[in-house]
């Protein structure tokens, strides 16, 4: 099985990418961010390890995870972001070998936002799709999609550095195919059936 990683920064639209993917191709996509969320209630071991590493509870009144809790500990502090992460990466690995092992297809997609920002990911996956727009572009789509005030939404794009230089005309290392989302959705389609043929035709 063949491991596409399809990433890019909030608002560039990935995981509509992702959804067109497995539309035209049937290829089974594996959301890594959510699949984060879940583990956090799934992995009896994850939660109770972060919070002994930390020190700390992230769990409501009811004894349920609260990902608020957690993210407000992290944010802004590397070394707990470090921390979560190096207990995190190996619990998603697991996971995601599991579902492979499941799925039947060729082709699997690894969606994720923050892979390439990562050192543990480096050199995961047979290729790498990058999914950019402009900045401004990006900013709009996120907040029209979350509803949420254009202030937050810069403070969460300004966390993925590496996604922003590039949007700025700086190139990244490691990307095999970049699919620029600046138009509507048919035009969209066109380069993902365009980009998935070009980095998968020649290897059959």
């Amino acid at each position: 099985m063949k491991i596409l990683v399809v990433t890019g920064g909030i608002g560039s639209g990935k995981s509509e990418v992702c959804r067109i993917i497995s539309e035209v191709f049937g290829y089974p996509v594996y959301n890594a961010d959510n699949r984060v969320k879940r583990l956090y209630d799934t992995d009896a071991d994850l939660l109770p390890s972060i919070e002994r590493t930390l020190g700390e509870t992230f769990r409501n009144q009811d004894g349920v995870f609260s990902a608020s809790l957690l993210s407000s500990r992290i944010f802004g502090d590397a070394g707990s972001l470090e921390i979560v992460e190096s207990l995190v990466f190996p619990a998603l690995m697991k996971d995601f070998s599991s579902w492979c092992e499941d799925a039947d297809s060729e082709v699997a997609v690894f969606e994720s936002a923050t892979v390439l920002e990562k050192e543990q990911f480096k050199g995961f996956g047979d290729h790498v799709l990058l999914v950019d727009a402009p900045v401004r572009l990006r900013l709009e789509r996120a907040c029209g999609r979350d509803g949420v005030e254009k202030e937050k939404v810069q403070a969460r794009m300004g966390m993925q550095k590496l996604m922003n230089m590039y949007s700025e005309g700086t190139a990244i290392p490691d990307v095999d195919a970049v699919i620029i989302n600046d138009g509507d959705l048919k035009e969209l389609r066109d380069k993902v059936v365009l980009a998935i043929h070009a980095l998968f035709d020649g290897n059959k």
